[in-house]
């Protein structure tokens, strides 16, 4: 519990506990299916196996609507447009939105990396994907730090030649963060990374694992069949 706790995801349940390859997999492939069909039982079956997973997690409705809103929302605004097609859209974004929730609310980032890692995705993608997750607050916060400069200074533009010091604070904005990069690998460098995302405790592909991906395998006949 503590180590759930220390990795930024509250709770433990058996799904918490799985191994993070698991979890991946299992629910990008119940996305995969959703995707990949316009059938309703397909949608249905996985909509099913969602609430499934949820309920073994013990996350409430609460919890996946007020994370997926900000996802699912201005989707479903799009999918408006195209109205013949807005009830089948409707459903896989919903599928494929409370999916990553539920990978999100029981897996931490770091651990989805290292799964990613795990199962041989493109080292330099999971590097990507790692630095972006670590330095985007930082990133936020010196923006927030420059607003509040030009606020202090007055800056109140009203018209369309005031917004030059916006093109200047994003100047400057690129430079600090290309050179804060660039000391942050150096100082990465002088510690002996070596490409790789350090981990104390590896996880173990347990027997509990090859089930969760077994319960969700009748999904995948669904999708034949339909």
């Amino acid at each position: 519990m503590s180590s759930l706790r220390e990795s930024g995801v509250v709770g433990d349940s058996a799904i918490h506990r799985l191994d993070p390859r698991a979890k991946l997999v299992g629910l990008l492939a119940v996305t995969v299916i959703a995707v990949s069909s316009a059938a309703w039982p397909v949608h249905a079956a996985c909509a099913v196996a969602l609430l499934l997973v949820a309920a073994a997690a013990r996350i409430g409705p609460r919890v996946i609507v007020r994370r997926a809103r900000l996802i699912l929302l201005p989707v479903l605004l799009v999918a408006l447009f195209a109205r013949t097609a807005f009830p089948p859209v409707a459903a896989k974004a919903t599928i494929g939105t409370v999916s990553a929730v539920l990978l999100g609310a029981t897996t931490s980032f770091p651990d989805v990396l290292h799964a990613l890692e795990r199962l041989k995705v493109p080292r330099l993608l999971v590097l990507i994907a790692a630095f972006m997750y670590r330095y985007l607050f930082t990133i936020v916060d010196e923006v927030q730090r420059m607003r509040a400069a030009l606020t202090a200074r007055g800056y109140a533009p009203r018209h369309a030649l005031q917004v030059q010091a916006i093109g200047r604070v994003a100047t400057a904005l690129f430079l600090r963060t290309y050179e804060r990069a660039e000391r942050v690998h150096l100082a990465m460098l002088a510690r002996g990374f070596d490409e790789r995302m350090p981990r104390l405790h590896a996880p173990a592909f347990r027997r509990a694992d090859a089930l969760f991906l077994t319960a969700l395998a009748p999904l995948l006949a669904v999708r034949v069949v339909a």
